[in-house]
């Protein structure tokens, strides 16, 4: 045991980037389940923990459609690397002789943060009111509206990458799913794709993606606990997938078709400040039911967005078509956005009751009497 925690390493893990340390994580993960609790620290590797094993699609009898998975139970365990993630992999196609091919800039995933990879395609599931397959779930529950199994659970300081497949272009997973969590904590951490399509080698462009997957799923309805800060999400159909009691200080979200996507926010969830490049939609309400979640009112504050549109940049499928999607108007509260050059555009569609503000062009946005 090291000081406050455990290291992964006690349970078997290698962390080469070639040893399958499913099961060593796993074992890690169960033994603080069954103990009440506590954190099981990563330490870093040039290799990564690779996650090789096939995805389980129930445990005890419940559903899960995941690799690894949090045990169901009163219990509080925190994943921990040994230092905050460095965010950002470009996936913006571009030539090589444009100057972004330069190692210190954004190209390439330079392997500086402590990293779990998976490289196990799962089968495509194209029915977005079923469960997506993640890297890590919890199992669904019996607690309140949100099917709760497991009471605290927290990610720091990880990066979590799913394979990307080379031929499709797109991922057949998502990275990780706290929706049947309860209480959430994810701080410093990263959910990205394995492979760089832009500044490296690949040369190709992510594809529209007919499986509904999403970078971090948060706990889904009658949570009281969501807190994000210094989050990415890049390469995903959805980025991150939130409800209400969302208190989020810096997401970043990159190269996704809806960056940051509502269920229902009836207790109001906030986000100080977005940074989004090259997403097709930056904030949108749910069109079914995704992964069995209602759609409800969205009570949510963004207080500043900073963004890029990436138009005529490739992947196409990631240029900005809204900066926000709300077809059936259930977004209550406002955003202020930001763009730093270039058309100052910001598509909006729907959204009635949402105040959308460019950032120095209005007085601060207020509630309207339907808001209130």
């Amino acid at each position: 045991m090291e000081s406050f925690g455990y290291s992964v390493f006690e349970f078997g893990a290698v962390g080469d980037g070639v040893t399958d340390d499913t099961a060593a994580i796993q074992k890690g993960i169960n033994f603080l389940a069954e103990r009440g609790g506590g954190k099981l620290l990563f330490p870093y590797t040039r290799g990564g923990y690779r996650v090789a094993s096939p995805g389980i699609e129930e445990i005890d009898g419940r559903p899960l459609r995941s690799q690894l998975y949090i045990p169901r139970g009163i219990h509080n365990i925190q994943l921990e690397g040994e230092m905050p993630c460095k965010l950002l992999y470009s996936y913006q196609v571009r030539p090589k002789d444009d100057g972004y091919n330069d190692p210190t800039r954004f190209g390439g995933q330079r392997r500086i943060n402590v990293r779990i990879f998976s490289d196990w395609t799962p089968p495509e599931e194209h029915d977005p009111t079923a469960r997506p397959w993640s890297i890590l779930s919890a199992p669904q529950g019996d607690g309140y509206a949100g099917r709760f199994s497991v009471d605290a659970f927290s990610i720091f300081n990880l990066e979590f990458a799913v394979k990307l497949d080379k031929d499709k272009m797109y991922p057949t997973q998502g990275a990780v799913n706290l929706g049947n969590v309860s209480r959430a904590n994810v701080e410093n951490s990263q959910f990205c794709l394995s492979e760089n399509v832009g500044d490296t080698e690949l040369e190709k462009e992510l594809l529209h993606n007919p499986c509904h997957v999403a970078g971090l799923i948060m706990s889904n309805d009658q949570n009281d606990d969501n807190v994000l800060h210094n989050v990415a999400a890049q390469g995903f159909r959805y980025g991150f997938v939130l409800g209400e009691h969302v208190v989020a200080d810096y997401l970043y979200v990159h190269n996704c078709e809806e960056g940051i996507t509502f269920h229902d926010a009836s207790h109001l969830s906030v986000i100080n400040h977005i940074v989004a490049q090259h997403n097709a939609v930056i904030l949108s309400t749910t069109d079914v039911e995704l992964y069995g979640n209602k759609k409800g009112r969205c009570n949510v504050i963004v207080g500043s967005l900073n963004f890029e549109c990436g138009t005529g940049l490739l992947p196409a499928v990631d240029q900005l078509q809204y900066g926000v999607r709300d077809t059936e108007n259930r977004l209550r509260g406002w955003l202020y956005w930001h763009k730093p050059w270039g058309n100052e555009e910001f598509p909006v569609l729907g959204a009635e009751n949402f105040v959308v503000t460019q950032f120095g062009y209005g007085a601060e946005p207020s509630p309207t009497p339907a808001q209130q």
